[in-house]
């Protein structure tokens, strides 16, 4: 089934910041997602270009959402668990052209 009225969102913060994520997706009208326990790597001398210390225990989310609530989405996860919070989240969208299962 063709649909391009979706979008994922993919949303990577530090571990136990995925009931803040998605309590602010439910808020901006997601109605669920998936939480995926992960272990980021990253080269040291990134945490020192940006001066941020990173966390290896990650937490990402993943988000099938309508496309016109994706923006809101993001910024809003942008304003309140970015990279300047303790949540350190970096959160992106990728369009979905097929989808089965959501009503």
């Amino acid at each position: 089934m063709k649909n391009i009225d979706y979008q994922m969102i993919v949303c990577i913060v530090n571990a136990g910041f995925s009931g803040e994520i998605m309590d602010i997706a439910r808020r901006e009208g997601a109605t669920g997602g998936t939480i995926v326990h992960a272990r980021g790597t990253a080269n040291p001398s990134a945490e020192k270009e940006f001066q941020i210390t990173i966390n290896p225990e990650k937490d990402m989310i993943l988000l099938t959402v309508k496309a016109e609530i994706k923006d809101n989405i993001l910024k809003a996860i942008y304003e309140e668990a970015g990279l300047s919070t303790d949540a350190n989240g970096v959160a992106f969208a990728l369009p979905v052209t097929d989808v089965v299962g959501i009503k």
